[in-house]
């Protein structure tokens, strides 16, 4: 498409009127409909039919981003894929892209230390999905838990669980801090039993599998809990280094570098002191004596 005054002062219309989509849209329908030879009237309404969905759409994302309690600032943009050479960023694209895992209830689950990225992981897809339509809700394992155990002894256990099924995605957060009793942790297990083919879950854990018996009340629930977990479950080793530990040893030692240098130019500048005070006196000085 060829440069004019219009195709220049378009953008600035297009926002100023606010139709962002058409903004965004237009050049390649144009190229299209040139192409195509379509009517100006079949361009101007494709623009406005595509400027009218995605608008009624922006409210409910906007509410489900709220709705969901994703951390702040957690995307895949700003996701340091270099930091984790143990994980694909070309699968974990294809993953928020696809939703077949979504459909068949498939679950993710994300192993490594702390600070190794885990929840900015998790919040990333779980922000992707919403963007792309679908419900999110994501919460500390442990506050789930209480959660369910109150409804739980409030004799409301199904009726809990039921509403968390209109999420298609459930992102429990760190279930490794979560300790084993019987009331609280079974009524975990009968959370993942539910959802089970179903509906999908994202877990973070700081542990392995062979560290969860601390997590559920007996052996066989915890083999039980990973075999429903597993059966259907796309896996990410982050066994990576501290980011927060890497941030801090990083700073350390860029302070450090600032001090070596401080005290490098300290010696220099004393010596140069000494030799402006040994330097002969100047002639002027010297015609005043």
């Amino acid at each position: 498409m060829s440069m004019t005054v219009e195709t220049a002062t378009l953008p600035t219309l297009l926002t100023a009127l606010r139709l962002p989509t058409v903004a965004r849209l237009w050049p390649e329908f144009c190229t299209r409909a040139d192409k195509e030879g379509w009517p100006a009237e079949r361009l101007l309404a494709a623009l406005c039919e595509l400027e009218l969905s995605e608008r009624e759409q922006r409210p409910h994302s906007q509410r489900h981003l709220a709705a969901a309690r994703l951390p702040q600032g957690k995307t895949l943009d700003a996701f340091d894929f270099l930091a984790v050479p143990t994980l694909s960023q070309a699968r974990v694209r294809a993953l928020v892209e696809g939703d077949s895992w979504l459909q068949a209830g498939h679950n993710l689950l994300a192993f490594g230390p702390p600070g190794s990225g885990k929840t900015h992981l998790a919040g990333a897809i779980g922000y992707e999905l919403i963007q792309r339509g679908y419900r999110v809700l994501m919460a500390r394992t442990s506050d789930l838990v209480q959660r369910l155990q109150v409804a739980r002894q409030d004799l409301a256990l199904t009726q809990e669980i039921a509403k968390l099924d209109k999420f298609d995605l459930l992102i429990l957060d760190d279930l490794s801090y979560v300790r084993k009793d019987q009331a609280e942790t079974s009524a975990l297990f009968e959370l993942i039993s539910a959802r089970y083919e179903r509906r999908s879950i994202m877990i973070t854990a700081n542990q392995p599998f062979s560290g969860w018996d601390a997590i559920f009340p007996d052996r066989a629930m915890t083999i039980a809990a990973i075999d429903r977990l597993v059966h259907h479950a796309t896996i990410f080793e982050m066994n990576v280094e501290s980011y927060r530990r890497r941030a801090a040893y990083a700073a350390a030692t860029s302070l450090s570098d600032i001090e070596d240098d401080r005290d490098k130019q300290q010696p220099e500048k004393e010596i140069a002191t000494a030799k402006d005070n040994s330097r002969p006196a100047t002639l002027s000085s010297e015609i005043e004596t």
